[in-house]
């Protein structure tokens, strides 16, 4: 079993994969009993014995081992694990949450493995369900304008900073010689890193002949230069945010990003291949700026990249930690702490907290409203591919057939917007549209009373009312005045003009009223055919005329209340 007892009997130090441990101290807690029993169930539950691997798992639950055996004790139970009851171990896990419960299962359960000591009823309850569940939380919000605003702005300047300072510490070189021959200065202190990578202040002691304590107390600067000329996790921040804003790529992507995923394909063009942790590998073309960007990092990180072992260098985010190379981990701790420093606040006046799948939700957000910024989302951490491959497929034969039919109205919608509108001649006859009469499959007669006016519907004249393309067959078509323009059964006759002068105008006021894009998927294709498909086909003069009787108001048209533009 990995786990040592220490000199102290009271204290257990457990061994982790990868060479780390951790030890647990259990003597001040109020039940050694209980305490040296959930002990050894959780040195039982550490790999290869059983799933925890981790260092931060182990941790969280030794702090979870604590607060059971302080909350049993509260309770008034004082006996070792055997003298577990269900009452006991029922009131404490329905007053918990998810991970308490599911951890403290975990540790019991180990236990009861090795020595089979829970009573029977007990052990049920340790090996059956959860009482609880754990709590499934809504997508992600986007940041809020403001708020994205701000971050991206100090990100820019935050890049433009790093860049400014590495680019003049790097000058400096020129005037610099060996600090061991032309005595210390920031000159030369720049000169010596460059040649020799970025040393701490021991390295730059023995180089120079001195201790470290008499280097500290009449040399300065080191700490300045090294960290302008060799980026810092700190300054690794700013590019990963901005990367990650510009590109929407998953975090655990952008993290183990390598220098081989990176293929320059042009000027402004790269392709970067990385690894989503739940699928597989990925590769996305990257905007101009985000290029600019990746190019900017590279630049910035090529100092310390000479120096860097093999094994480092493939990294993208490389970094140096203390004086050492290191690959930039972005934890959370160190963006609260990168925020703080810069005093980063939110919309409620709070230090603002960076999730980095809030910054992918954002970006997909952003891009949904420049490219289709009317649909409908089922998820906004979701792409519209996303939601079309997982939540609009057909799942039954039923399913299928009413998406087809979808398409096909869709279709159909298409061919009609694209077919010439109907427009006739007062003298027009039946004899000079039998090709319409024939499509239509207009019965004797009706041709005559199309154009005669019996048939008329406000925009034109209906070749049948009641086989409308927008309501059931068999009843009035309820299409509203404007849908005419675009429906094959309907013709344009002069006598119409009026009627079509003042839909015009309609669709003036309401452009002028609406937002852009609203009008744009409301109106704008019966604007369009109106005005350049039916009125160009009819004489000015004509046009001329009717525009005489046009008011430009609503009380013109037929319509709903909540269509006016009052």
């Amino acid at each position: 079993m990995p786990a040592e007892v220490l000199r102290d009997p009271l204290a257990l130090k457990l061994s982790l994969p990868g060479g780390t441990s951790t030890v647990i101290v259990i003597g001040d807690l109020p039940n050694l009993a209980l305490a040296a029993d959930l002990a050894e169930g959780l040195a039982a539950s550490i790999h290869p014995h059983g799933p925890l691997a981790k260092l931060t798992t182990v941790k969280s639950f030794a702090y979870t081992l604590r607060r059971m055996v302080r909350e049993l004790a509260e309770d008034g139970f004082t006996g070792s694990a055997a003298e577990l009851t269900r009452t006991v171990l029922g009131a404490f896990w329905l007053r918990s949450h998810y991970l308490i419960e599911y951890r403290t299962r975990t540790i019991l359960r180990a236990f009861d493995t090795r020595h089979q000591v829970l009573p029977e009823p007990v052990r049920q309850m340790v090996f059956g369900k959860n009482y609880t569940r754990p709590t499934v939380n809504g997508p992600l919000p986007p940041y809020a304008p403001a708020e994205w605003n701000r971050l991206i702005d100090l990100c820019k300047q935050e890049v433009r900073r790093l860049g400014e300072a590495q680019r003049a510490m790097v000058e400096l070189d020129a005037g610099g010689q060996d600090p061991a021959v032309g005595g210390w200065s920031e000159v030369n202190g720049a000169w010596l890193m460059l040649r020799m990578g970025p040393v701490t202040r021991t390295e730059v002691a023995a180089h120079l002949g001195l201790t470290p304590r008499t280097f500290t107390g009449r040399h300065r600067g080191i700490e300045r230069a090294r960290a302008a000329l060799f980026p810092s996790h700190k300054d690794a921040i700013p590019y990963m945010l901005l990367l990650a804003a510009w590109t929407g790529v998953v975090p655990d992507g952008l993290s183990g990003l390598e220098v081989s995923g990176i293929r320059w394909t042009g000027r402004q063009a790269t392709l970067l291949s990385y690894t989503k942790g739940r699928t597989a590998d990925e590769s996305l073309v990257l905007s101009p700026r985000a290029s600019r960007l990746l190019e900017q990092w590279l630049q910035h990180s090529a100092l310390l990249r000479r120096y860097a072992p093999a094994e480092l260098a493939e990294h993208v985010w490389l970094v140096t930690r203390q004086g050492r190379l290191a690959r930039a981990a972005f934890e959370e701790y160190m963006m609260r702490g990168w925020v703080k420093a810069h005093d980063l606040r939110g919309d409620d006046g709070h230090l603002l907290r960076i999730d980095r799948r809030r910054l992918r939700t954002t970006f997909i957000a952003q891009r949904g409203q420049r490219q289709w910024s009317l649909r409908a989302t089922v998820d906004p951490n979701h792409s519209p591919q996303v939601e079309g491959d997982h939540y609009l497929s057909a799942a039954t034969p039923a399913q299928k057939a009413v998406v087809e039919e979808i398409a096909r109205d869709a279709q159909g919608d298409l061919l009609r917007r694209a077919s010439a509108p109907m427009v006739v001649d007062e003298a027009a006859s039946a004899a000079g549209l039998p090709e319409e009469a024939r499509r239509l499959g207009l019965a004797e007669g009706a041709l005559a009373e199309l154009l005669s006016g019996e048939r008329d519907v406000f925009s034109g004249a209906c070749a049948d009312h009641f086989a409308g393309l927008h309501g059931p067959k068999g009843q009035p078509c309820p299409a509203r005045p404007w849908v005419c323009l675009l429906c094959p059964l309907a013709l344009f006759a002069p006598r119409h003009l009026p009627n079509l002068l003042q839909l015009k105008a309609f669709f003036a006021r309401q452009f002028r009223q609406m937002p852009r894009e609203q009008f744009a998927a409301v109106f704008a294709p019966y604007a369009r055919r109106l005005s350049a498909d039916i009125l160009p086909r009819f004489e000015k003069a004509a046009l001329a005329a009717a525009q005489r009787d046009v008011g430009d108001e609503d009380a013109e048209l037929p319509l709903r209340a909540e269509e006016t533009t009052s």
